[in-house]
């Protein structure tokens, strides 16, 4: 059996969607020390999110589900949805503060 090399496959291009900066600096460091990711953009609201996934067309898009404009929600249906001719696959994330 014959594995392939790092480096020999197409890095998954992601689209990172998260309206908080730090959050959203974070996702992006984290990915693109992997070598088989590209971070291809970014995305502070969801009408952006819509906006950047249609322009760049990601393998995947990381989609926080609480965001300004357009919520995350809404965005990943206007991306993956039912509707849309050529989906993109997108994993939604989300933070909550509670205090118990």
């Amino acid at each position: 059996m014959t594995l392939p090399t790092p480096g020999s496959r197409t890095p998954i291009r992601v689209l990172v969607c998260e309206d908080q900066e730090l959050v959203r600096v974070g996702y992006v460091t984290i990915f693109s020390a992997q070598a088989d990711m590209e971070v291809v953009g970014q995305a502070e609201d969801g009408h952006a999110a819509v906006e950047a996934a249609r322009r760049l067309r990601p393998d995947v898009v990381v989609m926080d589900i609480r965001m300004p404009v357009l919520d995350g929600i809404e965005a990943t249906r206007r991306i993956a949805g039912p509707d849309v001719e050529t989906p993109t696959k997108v994993l939604v994330v989300t933070t909550f503060n509670v205090d118990e």
